[in-house]
């Protein structure tokens, strides 16, 4: 109630990129994902008011309480930690695309070396025809 109070007196800080307001179909929806609400929550009037991670930086401007700010402090650690980990995990991707382009072309290089040991082996399997010797022939003595 304190939150939505100094967010309406300084709602200028809030644009619609920092801050929304849910519908009350999207509140519903909330609402029957997430068993935990709190009963005031469920039943409040009015629907609640949702934060990007730039509005919840700004959150910190208009709030004074010794426990806001520690939330709004754990808050932003917890996005720079979601920050971090999206980063991480786009080199990890990366990394497997690269290790995906080699497996294909060891893949290819692989065919062409069994494609060459079966022209091989279809040239030991044809009998070699018998050729007329030249030069001198011992057995016509």
């Amino acid at each position: 109630r304190a939150l939505k109070q100094a967010v309406k007196r300084n709602i200028q800080r809030f644009p619609n990129d920092f801050m929304f307001q849910l519908t009350k179909e999207e509140w519903q929806q909330v609402i029957t994902i997430c068993d935990n609400l709190p009963k005031s929550a469920k039943f409040s009037p009015a629907t609640p008011f949702v934060f990007t991670e730039q509005g919840v930086a700004m959150l910190s401007s208009i709030l004074n309480s010794e426990r806001a700010i520690n939330v709004n402090i754990q808050v932003i650690r917890i996005f720079a930690r979601l920050r971090n980990m999206v980063t991480d995990n786009t080199q990890i991707r990366l990394e497997i695309e690269k290790i995906k382009n080699k497996l294909e072309n060891q893949d290819k290089n692989m065919e062409i070396v069994f494609q060459y040991l079966d022209e091989l082996l279809a040239l030991e399997e044809k009998p070699i025809p018998k050729r007329n010797r030249i030069g001198f022939k011992p057995d016509e003595l």
